[in-house]
């Protein structure tokens, strides 16, 4: 899943884009509002990380604007203020959810995974099934008929994508809007390596093949 995070202190930045990267995410990174607005209306987003306090265009406005423009893309608001005003101004204008520095990096790690969840849902669901595929989103354990099976952080983020995506076409074009970040080279044939990766660990010993390529098209996660 693809992250945009919009912070101004580059060290609260890259502390955010490490920890999430690390749990498989894509994270791109903006340092200031019109920028941040930039990127959120040109690029498609799982969820924005959105910072209070930030130059050119502060959080509140910038998180009116985009829904004002309709972008859906939950929103999680990050901010030293800690007064209810300023809470529930910033659920108002269309915030998702709302996180105060200092922050533990589990609480945030859990309020993304909940905003990612009730975006695809509609709900709290912490597993996903398909066929006899599971993906557990709390501590990321994915089984195939009962078998626990080991992925990389990478591996375990195409998987979810695909998953999330189940019995539609999804396209390398997609994968690399949502499993990679801004500065993915298109070209390369990374998506198809990863593919064949998860084909080996998924449907390796399986008489069912889940991940099918539809020629010409991409790939389809077949429950």
């Amino acid at each position: 899943m693809r992250i945009l995070v919009i912070e101004d202190e580059e060290k609260i930045a890259s502390f955010i884009k490490r920890g999430l990267k690390e749990e498989g995410y894509a994270v791109d990174v903006s340092l200031d509002g019109e920028d941040g607005h930039f990127m959120a209306t040109t690029n498609e987003y799982d969820a924005i990380l959105l910072d209070l306090m930030i130059p050119k265009l502060d959080g509140m406005t910038l998180c009116k604007k985009l829904r004002d423009q309709k972008v859906s893309t939950p929103i999680l608001m990050l901010t030293a203020k800690d007064e209810v005003k300023s809470k529930v101004a910033g659920l108002d204008a269309g915030a998702d959810d709302y996180v105060t520095k200092p922050f533990a990096f589990e609480e945030l790690l859990a309020r993304v995974r909940a905003m990612l969840r009730k975006k695809k849902d509609g709900q709290a669901s912490t597993k996903l099934q398909v066929a006899d595929v599971s993906l557990d989103l709390l501590n990321h354990k994915v089984e195939r008929a009962g078998k626990e099976i080991a992925l990389t952080a990478k591996e375990y983020a195409l998987l979810e994508y695909l998953m999330r995506n189940a019995n539609q076409i999804v396209t390398r074009t997609m994968i690399s809007e949502h499993v990679w970040d801004i500065h993915f080279d298109v070209s390369t044939n990374v998506i198809d390596v990863y593919i064949n990766y998860l084909r080996t660990k998924i449907d390796g010993g399986h008489k069912k093949k889940l991940i099918q390529t539809v020629r010409g098209r991409g790939y389809i996660f077949k429950g």
